[in-house]
């Protein structure tokens, strides 16, 4: 059985790529598996070349096949933003999920409801020699201006999936793995991990 490496040091994203991935014959490792404390600067000018600049750095780092991704929160009345700077949100140092969520809400109070939104992810297949294979997804929803619900993480409290008037959050994972950004790009890159798994 080949092993990939979830290329990320989130709690919450490795979970949900971990899930995602449970039906593939592969031996799933996360970076603290392997002792490998890497912090990769994101200084793409979009969410492809950092997925890629993620991907190649815990590749080659690890010398074997990782999986790697770049998501942002596009809000339509904020022009995108925060887009690509969607973790680095909160200006000051330290900020927290917690910090970046009420900013957008105090950004937005400023605007009419329905504030749309999307959460759009490129995900990233990269080999140690600099091989790579990249795919993307979205799914669109709104903001709303109170959290709801315990589960997840970032902005996934107070983005709502109007068609189920529940928030990313709310909704189990299950739910979440097939209607996410993260889903519909794993979905989308499913041949590249076939032909990984098949080399």
């Amino acid at each position: 059985m080949k092993s990939l490496l979830i290329a990320t040091n989130n709690a919450g994203k490795l979970n949900e790529i971990t899930d995602l991935l449970k039906g593939y014959p592969l031996h799933l490792l996360a970076p603290k598996d392997l002792g490998l404390d890497l912090d990769v600067d994101e200084t793409g000018s979009t969410y492809e070349a950092n997925a890629r600049l993620k991907g190649l750095a815990f590749a080659q780092a690890a010398g074997m096949a990782a999986l790697a991704d770049d998501t942002g929160l596009e809000v339509d009345a904020l022009g995108g933003a925060p887009g690509l700077h969607s973790k680095r949100y909160a200006p000051h140092p330290g900020a927290t999920d917690a910090d970046r969520r009420q900013l957008l809400i105090r950004n937005l109070a400023q605007f009419p409801q329905p504030w749309l939104a999307r959460f759009t992810c490129c995900m990233v297949l990269a080999l140690p020699d600099g091989s790579l294979q990249v795919a993307h997804g979205a799914c669109t929803g709104e903001i709303i201006p109170e959290e709801r619900g315990t589960r997840g993480f970032g902005y996934d409290s107070i983005f709502l999936f109007p068609q189920l008037a529940q928030t990313m959050s709310e909704v189990d994972l299950e739910v979440k793995n097939r209607l996410s950004h993260r889903a519909r790009a794993v979905l989308n890159i499913r041949a590249a991990l076939e032909a990984y798994i098949q080399a």
